[in-house]
């Protein structure tokens, strides 16, 4: 007679220790610096400031005969923010890779449970439920709709969440290997150009009302999580079996998703990963030649003497290979130039467009100056040993912002003369060039001196762009410049301002392309002046920053 043994207790849950786990590290994160802390809160309480005042504007739209059609697309919104960028941009909810966990002896379902919870807990889902309670709010009429509302949001927000998490761990493979990053540079490439036809689309319904919206949130109001908010609007029309349909669509979708997530985590934890093959791709990056590049070095003026190969040569020369080479710097890069040529281009295709908005082109590769030091990671500490003084600091900084303008300046001029042509002000292009000549060397004098103050790391693996904890601190870096860069380029506005409104202006516009060359000029220099002595005595503080992760 056999006896069998009597089962052990449960396993216990690991989802409270999940959760513990993800507050340890934004706590821990925190605690590093005040700076960060205060970067981190100011961000934080922008971003709340914000959804709260969408979620006043909604509530204030409480009734509109289309209320729904802005509503049901906005859930749709939400969750497409929720797919894509935390594959291309900073996002509240850091810590989650997927990939991290693959050596734990954890099972798949548990570990979705737990990371599901763990992922309910930042700014980001506290964002999205308060953009979700206003749109289904400003859709709810009477008792029942205000009870289904609650059911909806808690289902559209988790649709949100298992979203981002399901494409993040059925990507984390190709986004951590070189050619599936360089993929990824094309998707980098459509969420820009999406974004830019959104915008275009709300400019053309400020023009022509919210109606025009309505047969889009005919075919949203099926799409999970949309369909959601669909089903408090069907409530407060009375339509109960179509609101059931769309709430069983909503929690189908979640339940799919979850399946796909557990899937993706089983094949992370059980498939052999890429680094056997890292020995190959080192070798193929040593077949790689960039002759082009070092050929057209000499004619830039960046050789030494007796033709050897300066600093300034060897600092741009690098950071050119950055640009081509690295996944990341190429999708910032190429988000960049998209987004300057998209807008100033669209809107004057469109009639709308104004000569100035070529200063677009400047301003979005402007950007690409900040945080100079965190785009080399961790491999930032060859580039340390190299500076001892301010003086060395300086050439490679000088070296950084020379390859930045050996494409942003044609690059902002050929876009300038493109938006000029198509709107036939050929009267403008001078005063127009002349100010994104101007607001250029603000933007690379203000550029070197946050990638010294506030410098941040780019984790090359996974799907993050800032390291945990960090998010604030890039955030306040890069908008912090921006409008610091504004207020430098305030004196080559007002002379702008002053030849549009004045009666004899016209006579001496074209006198603002010399100055706003050479007054770009001169602030980038003294920019670059002025952060190489805070560069070089703060070199082990921007060594463990950008090695962060």
């Amino acid at each position: 007679m056999t006896t069998t043994a009597p089962a052990g207790p449960p396993a216990p849950s690991i989802t409270p220790v999940v959760v513990r786990l993800k507050l340890s590290l934004l706590r821990n994160g925190l605690r590093q610096s005040g700076k960060r802390r205060a970067a981190y809160i100011a961000s934080a309480v922008l971003a709340l400031l914000f959804a709260l005042a969408q979620l006043l504007g909604l509530i204030a739209l409480h009734g509109h005969p289309h209320i729904a059609s802005v509503a049901v697309p906005g859930g749709a919104l939400l969750a497409l923010g929720w797919a894509v960028m935390p594959l291309f941009f900073p996002s509240g909810d850091e810590t989650l890779d997927p990939t991290r966990l693959v050596m734990l002896p954890l099972r798949p379902r548990p570990l979705v449970r737990a990371l599901l919870a763990a992922s309910l807990v930042g700014i980001g889902p506290l964002f999205t439920v308060l953009l979700l309670a206003g749109c289904v709010i400003t859709v709810a009429h009477g008792a029942a709709a205000y009870a289904v509302a609650v059911v909806a949001a808690l289902l559209a927000l988790l649709v949100c969440v298992a979203l981002a998490r399901a494409v993040a761990a059925a990507n984390i493979r190709l986004l951590t290997s070189r050619k599936g990053r360089d993929l990824a540079v094309l998707s980098g490439l459509v969420v820009a150009v999406g974004a830019q036809l959104v915008n275009f689309g709300m400019q053309r319904l400020g023009t022509a009302g919210l109606a025009q919206l309505d047969p889009v949130a005919d075919v949203l109001r099926w799409v999970p999580p949309a369909a959601a908010v669909g089903a408090v609007d069907s409530v407060s029309r009375g339509s109960y079996g179509t609101a059931a349909a769309q709430l069983v669509l909503t929690a189908a979708a979640l339940a799919a998703l979850l399946w796909t997530w557990a899937r993706s985590l089983t094949l992370l934890m059980t498939s052999p990963d890429a680094s056997t093959l890292q020995a190959a791709d080192t070798a193929e990056r040593g077949r790689t030649g960039t002759g082009a590049l070092s050929r057209l070095l000499p004619f830039l003026g960046a050789e030494g003497p007796g033709g050897a190969p300066s600093r300034t040569a060897t600092v741009m020369e690098r950071s050119l290979r950055y640009v081509w080479r690295d996944p990341k710097t190429k999708a910032a890069w190429i988000t960049s130039l998209a987004i300057g040529l998209i807008v100033p281009v669209f809107n004057a295709l469109q009639g709308t467009g104004s000569p100035y908005f070529a200063c677009f082109a400047a301003g979005m590769l402007g950007i690409q100056m900040y945080n100079q030091f965190g785009q080399d990671t961790s491999a930032f500490w060859m580039v340390a040993l190299t500076i001892s003084t301010p003086r060395d600091a300086y050439v490679e900084l000088r070296g950084r912002a020379l390859a930045l303008l050996t494409v942003t300046l044609p690059y902002a001029t050929v876009v300038t003369v493109l938006t000029t042509a198509l709107l036939g002000r050929w009267d403008r292009l001078p005063e127009v060039l002349g100010l994104s000549f101007g607001l250029l060397g603000a933007m690379l004098a203000t550029g070197a001196w946050m990638s010294a103050r506030f410098p941040y790391s780019i984790p090359q693996e996974g799907y993050k762009n800032v390291a945990p904890g960090q998010a604030g601190l890039a955030w306040i870096a890069v908008f912090g410049g921006m409008v610091s860069a504004a207020l430098l380029c305030s004196p080559v506005i007002a002379l702008t301002v002053w030849a549009n409104v004045s009666a004899t202006g016209d006579r001496w516009s074209w006198l603002l392309l010399p100055v706003g060359a050479l007054y770009g000029a001169a602030l980038t220099f003294l920019g670059l002046r002025l952060a190489a002595p805070p560069t070089a005595a703060r070199l082990p503080e921007i060594l463990a920053a950008v090695s962060k992760g």
